[in-house]
């Protein structure tokens, strides 16, 4: 097998993965049923990632440009991160490695963990940041950035990992970002 079939392989494999951990957590899910999925030897998921775990591990890496909601006037805040939201949380479920920590938080400590340090580092600390920029006190943005993290966060689980119909696309866009944006502007 040559390095590039390698890599696509692996990619392969990866791809079945986060689809089968978004849908079903992890404790569900086996390796040989992610090898069946891939197409692939179940050998192949040891070879390549040393066995379930840290299969795991690789498809929750989680890299989302969050940062690009955060270009604007305070005033269209919501408008922008309930777009950018709404767009990942109605592709596919495989596309979103937020939603498979999220299904697997409960389960693994790791990817609570995960999930946590992620948020701060791409959410919280940026729109906190960001609002203590645009002339909040550093308490005042700590306070409303946190707001809005956890909103977001429970609408999420709420809608995605216990399973609610997420609705329509362009009415919850209106009502996520109707709420951030009260929530940005205190």
């Amino acid at each position: 097998m040559t390095s590039r079939n390698a890599a696509a392989t692996r990619q392969r494999i990866l791809e079945h993965a986060r689809r089968l951990f978004a849908r079903h957590g992890y404790t569900a899910i086996t390796v040989k049923g992610v090898a069946d999925a891939a197409g692939v030897s179940p050998n192949l998921i040891t070879r390549y990632f040393g066995g379930k775990d840290g299969l795991f591990l690789a498809a929750t890496q989680v890299e989302i440009p969050v940062a690009d909601s955060f270009d604007g006037d305070r005033s269209t805040l919501g408008e922008r991160l309930a777009a950018s939201i709404v767009q990942r949380w109605f592709g596919d479920p495989g596309e979103d490695p937020l939603l498979v920590l999220q299904r697997a938080s409960g389960e693994r400590p790791e990817a609570a963990e995960a999930l946590a340090a992620f948020l701060d580092a791409n959410s919280l600390e940026p729109l906190r940041h960001y609002l203590r920029d645009g002339g909040l006190t550093d308490e005042e943005a700590h306070d409303r950035a946190a707001a809005i993290d956890a909103f977001v966060l429970g609408v999420s689980t709420r809608r995605r990992v216990l399973r609610a119909d997420l609705g329509d696309p362009a009415e919850l866009r209106a009502w996520l970002g109707a709420t951030i944006q009260r929530l940005a502007d205190g």
